[in-house]
Formats: structure tokens, C-alpha cells, sequence
């Protein structure tokens, strides 16, 4: 739409400004376009998700893969004015938490496998997703690969966690929300914003608000691929 009215590029300023901002915030875009429209937004207008969109991303969000299906995730939304400063201040004072109207704190509970494995098992037979033999499979080789793990079980339910917070930021940019991948945080200080201080059982792995966008930033560029994307081996030494 956008290259058809700027034909030649002789466009007037106003419409292309119009049309670039419709493309970047238009409702129903296809992976491609919200993939393409997505930046990390820093700001953002003070207008709420209406209760049935967001309902509606939390499933989608659900819908998000993880290892053997055990879907770690523990998902906290933050959305009183009290909890957000306090993540905020957390998150050493990062305004998108105080700005967004959701904020999303993407948590893993490392050994909750050990906990719903068998519901999990039980409902991927009953759907008929795996055969019994298959879900029999997984409920005598998944613990020992998993307490095989040792220290990187954590990082594995952290993997897991961004899939499911990166399948949420897209599906919310197809409707036309922004999203800021946050990194920056005090995990021991969010721990105790959500509840879990002190539990060792319990991880944090990103912190993700979404909103309107007050403003929508230009692509800053990415290497060329020559430099980050090769077939069968990385060059040695290392780009």
C-alpha cells in the first residue's frame, strides 16, 4: 500500500507520514509485516487494551512450544499503579513499565515439570496429540534427562520462556501493540515484586510491557548477514 500511493517516491510528505504510521500500528498484519513492524518501543500513550484483545493474546501466548511440553512459563501480568513503580524501580527506572498499561514478567519454575508431568502426559493422550506408547515414552526418559541437566535446567526453562514472550510480542504487534524486550533488571528484587523472594525453584527471565505506541522508531540496521548467518560451521577464528 505504502510503495503503490508513493509511487516514485513523489508522494506528499503528510501521506507517506500517514501511510507509514498506518502500516506500522494496522490491526490484522500477516507475520511477515508484524515481524518487519516491530521495534522496541520506548514510550508509550496511556490508552489500555481493551479486556477481550488481551484475553485473546494470553491465549495465543499459551499456544507458544516448549520441551517435552512442560511448559515452565509462570506469567505475571503488572497492572496496578503500585506494582508497576515497583518493578520499575527494579528495573532501575525504566519508563516503558510505568507508561504501558500491561506489563509482562516472564518467570520459570525450573522443576514444576516434576509437578504437572503427569496432567501434561494425561492431556496429550486424552487430545489425541501422542499415542499412549509415546506419552509412556516421555514419562520414563524426560526425568532423567531433565535432572541430567544439572545447573543448565534452568536455562533450558529460560529458552523456553523467551519462545512464549516472543510469540506474545508478535502476536500483540499484529494487533497493533508495541513491546519492549526489557533485560534490566534486579532478579532478586522482582522475585519479591511477584511474590516468589527467596525461592530457588523460581527463575526470571525477561521483562516484556506492552501498549500503544507513543512513537514508532526508525530500523537501527543489522549487520550484514555475512557476518552473522553461515552454512554447516562458524568461520574460525569467530566473526
Amino acid at each position: 500500500m505504502l510503495a503503490a500511493c508513493c509511487e516514485h517516491g513523489q508522494a506528499p510528505f503528510h501521506l507517506w507520514f500517514f501511510l507509514y504510521h498506518y502500516q506500522m500500528n494496522k490491526v490484522g498484519q500477516t507475520v511477515a509485516e508484524a515481524i518487519r513492524a516491530r521495534r522496541s518501543i520506548k514510550s508509550f500513550k496511556s490508552d489500555s487494551i481493551p479486556e477481550p484483545v488481551l484475553q485473546e493474546l494470553l491465549s495465543l501466548m499459551q499456544d507458544a512450544p516448549s520441551s517435552w511440553n512442560f511448559q515452565p512459563t509462570r506469567v505475571v501480568l503488572i497492572r496496578s499503579k503500585e506494582q508497576k513503580e515497583a518493578l520499575a524501580a527494579a528495573a532501575w527506572g525504566q519508563k516503558q513499565i510505568l507508561e504501558a498499561p500491561v506489563t509482562f514478567v516472564f518467570a520459570v519454575s525450573i522443576r514444576g515439570w516434576d509437578k504437572h508431568m503427569d496432567e501434561i502426559l494425561k492431556t496429550g493422550v486424552s487430545s489425541e496429540a501422542w499415542p499412549q506408547k509415546f506419552a509412556d515414552w516421555i514419562r520414563e526418559n524426560a526425568p532423567g534427562f531433565q535432572k541430567g541437566l544439572g545447573e543448565k535446567e534452568r536455562e533450558y526453562a529460560i529458552k523456553d520462556a523467551m519462545i512464549m514472550a516472543t510469540t506474545l510480542a508478535l502476536a500483540a504487534q499484529e494487533r497493533g501493540y508495541g513491546n519492549c524486550y526489557i533485560n534490566g533488571w534486579d532478579e532478586a528484587k522482582v522475585k519479591q515484586i511477584i511474590g516468589v523472594e527467596g525461592d530457588k525453584n523460581i527463575g526470571i527471565a525477561l521483562v516484556l510491557p506492552i501498549g500503544v505506541p507513543a512513537s514508532h522508531p526508525k530500523h537501527p540496521g543489522r549487520l550484514h548477514p555475512s557476518k552473522t548467518i553461515f552454512t554447516d560451521r562458524i568461520p574460525s577464528p569467530a566473526i
